[in-house]
């Protein structure tokens, strides 16, 4: 059974949150402030944290940035409908993915396993561990690994499951609609921007090549593409 906590100040959401994902399925914990929600999630005890924004104490992208700078656990992210400025910090931070509120506790439990079904390695679920290539990156996604120039590369499971899509059609334009299916498990919205944030933090994490180009190629209109040697 999947443990989730969620950090939310709001104490009936919370309450009605936590008991439709027990009959879900979900072991489900809850704090009421971002300073406990860190302090649990760090436990290492936790599969996903579901995170919302605005809180006492410590508000949610403060709390995520002290949870991203020692776990990689899952982060989906509660922001305020309309707040595009929240979601795309969260996102820049290292969230996985977020959802806006108010929203159904149905939506939230479709969310959760999304993130949690791209989050659970392939050989844990009786895939073969067979390595992906391309240029100077190695993936490993029976065991969620990736090494960049023979060194680890530490990625969130979205990121992972973004770039794992962008190499296995390497040199190949992929569509923003596409991988939004397949990093995010949910179809694509209109203005929603999530694959580009996410896009962003994976050219940081690789830098430039040799060329001065990207290695992650923006084709105006159509998509992304990893580019090869």
């Amino acid at each position: 059974m999947p443990k989730v906590l969620l950090v939310d100040d709001d104490v009936e959401l919370t309450e009605l949150l936590r008991e439709y994902l027990q009959r879900e399925g979900f072991d489900t914990d809850a704090v009421q402030d971002g300073e406990s929600g860190v302090a649990r999630a760090l436990d290492g005890d936790y599969d996903i944290v579901v995170l919302d924004v605005m809180m006492p104490k410590l508000d949610g992208v403060a709390a995520l940035r002290r949870i991203r700078a020692a776990s990689r656990v899952p982060v989906l992210m509660l922001t305020a409908r309309g707040d595009d400025v929240d979601r795309i910090v969260g996102l820049e931070l290292g969230a996985d993915d977020y959802v806006p509120k108010p929203c159904t506790p149905r939506e939230l439990a479709a969310r959760l396993r999304a993130i949690l079904r791209r989050a659970r390695p392939a050989a844990e679920a009786g895939g073969a561990d067979e390595p992906l290539s391309a240029g100077p990156l190695s993936l490993w996604p029976g065991r969620r690994l990736a090494q960049w120039r023979g060194e680890a590369l530490a990625l969130t499971s979205t990121e992972f499951s973004l770039l794992e899509a962008l190499v296995r059609q390497a040199g190949r334009v992929v569509g923003k609609a596409e991988l939004s299916e397949q990093a995010l498990g949910r179809p694509l919205a209109r203005f929603d921007r999530s694959i580009d944030v996410h896009v962003s933090s994976l050219r940081q994490k690789l830098g430039q090549r040799d060329d001065g180009r990207s290695w992650i190629e923006t084709v105006r209109g159509r998509g992304y593409q990893f580019l090869l040697d």
